[in-house]
Parts: structure tokens; C-alpha cells; sequence
């Protein structure tokens, strides 16, 4: 497990395909491809070494372990948002 290859992006990805729960929806959402959102989903899933989806004609469904991650990547894009909203305000 290398948690330290995940970036911003893909943890903003990984959580659009929770939230919208299909990987098709995801991408429309992040203004990319589903082939790319699918490589980056894949680039989380390899470096955790565990699948973070169950995928189906239903769509997407989150594991236990997706769910975990997924609370701690939405505390992680609050705090950037935070970070870059204060310094927005000291910019002005």
C-alpha cells in the first residue's frame, strides 16, 4: 500500500464516483473522460492494492474500505478549500 501516490484529483474523482455512483456520471461531473476517470480510479486502486469498486450494470458500488476513504478524502478537499478561500481573502 503507497497512500502517499494519491493526489487531490484522484481523491476528487474517487469521491465523484461515490456521489454519483457510476463511473460514466463521475466523469461528466469532473469535466473528464470515463476513460481517464477510470485510469485514475485504477491508479487509487493500485496503489491501495485493494478493489474500491464493485461494478456492474447498476454502476458502482463502494466496498467497506472505499467508504473510509472516502470520509477521509471529503475532510482532506474541505481543509484544501479552506486553505484556498483564506488565501483568497489575504489576496484582497
Amino acid at each position: 500500500m503507497d497512500i502517499s501516490r494519491l493526489d487531490l484529483v484522484k481523491l476528487r474523482h474517487l469521491v465523484a464516483v461515490v456521489d454519483t455512483g457510476s463511473f460514466v456520471r463521475a466523469a461528466e461531473a469532473t469535466g473528464i473522460s470515463q476513460p481517464a476517470l477510470s485510469k485514475s480510479i485504477r491508479a487509487v486502486e493500485e496503489a491501495l492494492g485493494m478493489q474500491l469498486f464493485e461494478r456492474g450494470r447498476a454502476g458502482a458500488r463502494p466496498t467497506r474500505n472505499t467508504e473510509i476513504l472516502v470520509a477521509h478524502a471529503r475532510a482532506i478537499m474541505a481543509e484544501y478549500d479552506l486553505a484556498a478561500a483564506e488565501l483568497h481573502a489575504l489576496g484582497k
